[in-house]
């Protein structure tokens, strides 16, 4: 499926801020090769999505290079980014977060 747009929610931005800030706090400069990381992966559902398996009622897809995960879901042609999540974070939080998101 290609899709025509990747619209990101406000939370999610906010969730790659503080991934950013995450990884600049480990060391300088890794924040930024984070939101590289990041951008690239979102990229790649123009012409992905839909691949992924489902969890908490979106998609997820994993990103290439960091313990995070993408969730997202597709409305026609559009990709919505619901949020950008640390893998490393408890089940039941991500659950709880996602079901704000929806």
């Amino acid at each position: 499926m290609i899709v025509r747009a990747v619209i990101l929610l406000r939370e999610a931005v906010e969730d790659m801020d503080a991934g950013r800030d995450f990884y600049d706090q480990c060391e300088w400069g890794v924040g930024r090769y984070f939101l590289d990381c990041i951008i690239a992966d979102l990229e790649s559902l123009r012409l992905y999505a839909g691949i992924h398996s489902t969890h908490f009622g979106f998609y997820r897809m994993l990103s290439r290079r960091f313990p995070f995960a993408i969730y997202y879901d597709i409305a026609e042609d559009l990709v919505r980014v619901a949020a950008i999540l640390d893998l490393r974070r408890d089940p039941a939080w991500v659950r709880e977060e996602l079901s704000n998101r929806e």
